[in-house]
């Protein structure tokens, strides 16, 4: 059990505890642990490359507590109000959709190997920082200034094309 492997247990522990801040609308907690999470991340990812402690658990665990955390702040939000539901529908059917995927390929002995491209890299960006505008309008008033339905579009669409460019690469890989 290596240290940055303890951060990301950490911040999956955290994905419940943001679910019932955003629940209970205790904003500025769900921000704050928001951003630890966001940090954990980064900390995490650099002291694995920095000290050689990279491993397969890892490799494993890390994108588990990303999309965690992920994946329940859209559905939490979109359960209390706070950002429309079929946002957080598309972000939940992008992220279902790979994992299906990914589970039909090991069940018919085709393991398919899931890397991150540009265009994903692009998509969790923007989910993260308008999950992070999200929490922050609701903690703090942060306004968008009339751009909050672009913004919610511009999300929609790269996790839309982040879905669309993975299944062409997995059904590629199933018909090789």
């Amino acid at each position: 059990m290596t240290i940055p492997n303890l951060i990301t247990i950490a911040r999956l522990i955290m994905v419940p505890i943001v679910i019932v801040m955003i629940m209970q609308q205790r904003w500025a907690t769900a921000f704050i642990l928001f951003v630890v999470a966001g940090v954990s991340d980064a900390v995490d990812g650099f002291i694995a490359r920095q000290f050689n402690m990279k491993s397969e658990f890892g490799a494993y665990i890390d994108p588990l507590a990303d999309k965690s955390l992920l994946v329940s702040i859209y559905v939490s939000l979109a359960v209390v109000g706070a950002i429309p539901s079929w946002l957080a529908i598309v972000v939940v059917s992008r992220d279902a959709m790979i994992v299906s995927a990914v589970l039909l390929s090991w069940v018919m002995s085709r393991p398919v190997e899931i890397k991150p491209i540009l265009v994903s890299k692009l998509n969790t960006g923007a989910q993260i920082g308008f999950a992070a505008f999200a929490l922050a309008a609701n903690a703090y008033g942060v306004e968008l200034g009339g751009f909050e339905d672009l913004v919610m579009l511009a999300v929609a669409t790269l996790t839309v094309a982040s879905a669309g460019a993975y299944l062409g690469g997995w059904l590629r890989h199933m018909a090789g």
